[in-house]
């Protein structure tokens, strides 16, 4: 049987969204990548419980002319230079284009290679996170309560303030 996997959202979760004009948005080059002190060793400490870590996010930018692919490759591998990641996948497409794998909807997480579904969780700051992680089946679902004004209308399994937080609710369950 494959192993359990700890799905995260990328910002929000492993670094901080950029605020502009009150709304979360991804950092636009890697000099504006910031991880908050408590990530490296929250996902250490899930990496050595045995669960693979993957990071599955939005890049919607792409598809809207704002980013390059490049430039968000270049962020992941930045980000995995500094974190003990396992695996990016992304979603470089729109609302519109009716995709599998734009959360909410749940591709990112079912793609190969599979993980153990039903023994892994997914993290998240926004509801798409929330959705796609109870579409496709996950134990549970961990909002990072990161305080831009997005609602989430979708309750999640367990609602917390960092990812320090979540790793310790994970580990102690």
């Amino acid at each position: 049987m494959s192993r359990p996997a700890i799905f995260l959202d990328r910002d929000g979760t492993i670094n901080r969204a950029v605020l502009r004009e009150g709304r979360p948005c991804p950092p636009a080059a890697v000099e504006e990548i910031e991880i908050p002190d408590d990530v490296p060793s929250a996902l250490q400490r899930l990496g050595r419980a045995g669960f693979a870590l993957v990071v599955v996010t939005n890049q919607p930018d792409v598809a809207r002319g704002r980013q390059t692919r490049a430039n968000v490759e270049g962020i992941n591998a930045a980000l995995a230079a500094r974190l003990p990641i396992h695996e990016f996948r992304v979603c470089y497409h729109d609302d519109d284009d009716g995709c599998a794998c734009r959360k909410p909807e749940p591709g990112l997480l079912l793609q190969p290679p599979e993980y153990d579904i039903p023994r892994s969780l997914l993290i998240g700051d926004r509801w798409r996170d929330i959705e796609a992680g109870r579409r496709a089946g996950v134990q549970a679902t961990i909002l990072i309560e990161s305080g831009h004004s997005e609602p989430c209308n979708v309750e999640p399994d367990r609602r917390v303030r960092s990812l320090g937080e979540a790793a310790d609710w994970i580990l102690d369950r």
